[in-house]
């Protein structure tokens, strides 16, 4: 599922009573509340959908694949999602 498919996904689901276009600012506020909370806090959780967390990855030697010369790959930042027990069970 794309951007746009998700976007009339919740606009069917809300029953048409928003325009597409206030339904795509709605999705997009709330991923960027999303980020805000990540950004903050390092975790967002919503229950029986699951929790996101911010991991830090430590600094590592690695290899170019091509050349197999060693590297350094620098710390950096992910996210993480462990699904809910329901959200699991319904996969």
């Amino acid at each position: 599922m794309n951007k746009t498919e998700f976007i009339n996904k919740v606009h069917q689901a809300a029953g048409g009573n928003l325009s597409k276009k206030d339904t795509a600012a709605a999705v997009q506020a709330v991923f960027d509340s999303m980020g805000d909370a990540l950004k903050e806090g390092g975790r967002f959780s919503y229950p029986g959908f699951g929790t996101f967390n911010v991991k830090e990855r430590g600094a590592r030697q690695g290899r170019n694949p091509r050349t197999g010369e060693a590297i350094e790959i620098s710390a950096s930042k992910s996210v993480s999602f462990k699904p809910a027990p329901g959200l699991k069970d319904n996969i």
